[in-house]
């Protein structure tokens, strides 16, 4: 039997026959929460199924089990300690003792990371699993619900759409009739933890936000979702400002929703020109209408299947940002207040913190305390898409562009290039640059210890670039503009 992957993001369901011949899989938890549904299990279909992801070790997690006719299990509750590079096997049978198969929980082999076991319900002849590992960041493109789609009897909620309806797709402004092939829905909660741009917060156009008129009223789709301008997609994030179209923060959880037709087209929602779903390869995101997910085909590509380009050009995407921004209540937009000055400092193993000596010519000189075998460049850092605006398709935090970085002792000067290697310590951006990197404003920086080993040194940091940040009393000046 084929053995393949299934993964399964934040609050996503997938259901899977029994009968298929990918059972023997291993389902793969990404997100916050995700099920998994199997349906007609039975001794002629023996499930071989591990369930993997960022689960925590030395945690006891509980299973719990419930019963249905024909279908046993030896235990009521499952109590299960994970341990690092440990997997636990739970067996299942049915009333007559055959086996329906195992279950296989995939240990976390570092034991870094705690969350939940999944929990497991026996149902019927059907299985679920319902997990909740760590958030992974995934983006999602899609309406939120009331969302009214043009089709060729008139506007029609998103939410009421199916596989086999008609709406209008755009090309060159006229409008033709073109049939739904998909239609896909799934839940999305928030993570404030993340920046607004990928925490999930929808984005609200406001009414007449682009013209008047358009969109015809609010209008609500997440960060990545596009908008058709001057032949070509921009995402919305890139067009926040603030005031006309914002991040609602007083939406945490929500159901979003999208719709595809043969090709990827050019739809209208609200009267605004926008995209109809391009399945990049995340279709496994939605629940289908229907028993069973059918997953598989191959993922398309922007470049390759796009009805139109992606526009993530700083020039182009700025343009239309700045004509929108001029129609906004508030007026044109405003830059948040930044600052050059990179508070560039070190961090020992130990944790002690050495600002530099001197500064010349974007030199950084620090004296090291004897035996010191590494420390971290530590700085402020901010994402261009911060501090120039959300025109600037560069979400990076950068702190400092290092160059050359010299140890020099009593007996020695030697270059410190671990930061310009391919493989580089945790907290620089990998980059094709050779002489240079940026930082993540907190980056490690091992030292050959036999050159420090009993003697004071004096690292010496060359810095090529630095910001600009935001200062600091504008953060929260940031937030409440898209509150």
């Amino acid at each position: 039997m084929a053995t393949s992957t299934i993964t399964i993001p934040s609050n996503q369901t997938v259901t899977f026959d029994a009968t298929s011949s990918t059972l023997n899989s291993i389902i793969n938890f990404t997100g916050t929460s995700g099920n998994l549904e199997l349906t007609n299990l039975s001794a002629s279909n023996p499930l071989a199924l591990t369930i993997t992801g960022n689960f925590g070790a030395d945690i006891s997690n509980v299973l719990t089990f419930g019963t249905a006719d024909n279908v046993s299990v030896s235990n009521s509750t499952v109590t299960v300690t994970a341990k690092p590079n440990q997997n636990t096997i739970i067996n299942l049978a049915d009333a007559n003792n055959n086996a329906l198969g195992t279950i296989t929980l995939a240990g976390d082999p570092w034991g870094l990371i705690p969350a939940s076991f999944p929990n497991a319900t026996i149902k019927g002849m059907s299985f679920r699993v319902i997990a909740t590992p760590r958030n992974d960041g995934s983006v999602t493109v899609c309406f939120l619900a009331d969302s009214m789609i043009a089709t060729p009897k008139g506007a029609v909620a998103v939410q009421d759409l199916h596989a086999g309806d008609e709406v209008l797709t755009y090309v060159d402004g006229k409008a033709s009739v073109s049939t739904l092939s998909w239609a896909g829905m799934a839940h999305c909660t928030v993570n404030p933890t993340l920046p607004d741009d990928m925490a999930g917060y929808p984005v609200r156009i406001v009414k007449n936000a682009i013209a008047d008129g358009v969109p015809y009223k609010d209008m609500l789709l997440t960060a990545e979702h596009c908008l058709f301008f001057n032949g070509m997609f921009v995402p919305a994030r890139m067009l926040v400002n603030g005031s006309s179209i914002f991040y609602d923060k007083s939406i945490t959880s929500y159901t979003y929703y999208h719709i595809e037709t043969p090709d990827h087209a050019v739809i209208m929602a609200d009267g605004m020109l926008t995209e109809s779903y391009l399945d990049t390869g995340n279709r496994r995101s939605f629940t289908q209408k229907g028993n069973v997910i059918q997953l598989g085909g191959a993922a398309k590509s922007w470049q390759a299947d796009a009805a139109a380009p992606l526009c993530v050009d700083w020039d182009a995407a700025k343009a239309i940002f700045t004509q929108i921004a001029v129609r906004a209540p508030q007026g044109a937009y405003t830059a948040p207040r930044t600052t050059h000055a990179p508070e560039l400092h070190l961090v020992t193993e130990r944790g002690a913190t050495i600002w530099p000596a001197n500064c010349k010519n974007d030199t950084y000189n620090f004296i090291l305390p004897a035996n010191t075998q590494a420390v971290r460049i530590v700085s402020r850092a901010s994402r261009p898409a911060d501090v120039i605006g959300p025109f600037v398709d560069d979400r990076r935090t950068l702190g400092v562009a290092v160059a050359e970085i010299n140890l020099l002792s009593a007996a020695k000067h030697q270059a410190i290039t671990a930061h310009l290697q391919a493989e580089k310590p945790e907290g620089w951006h990998a980059t094709d640059w050779t002489d240079c990197a940026w930082t993540n404003g907190n980056a490690a920086l091992p030292l050959p210890a036999q050159d420090t080993q009993g003697a004071i040194c004096m690292l010496s940091v060359k810095i090529r670039a630095a910001g600009p940040y935001l200062a600091d009393d504008t953060a929260q000046d940031v937030a409440a503009k898209t509150a």
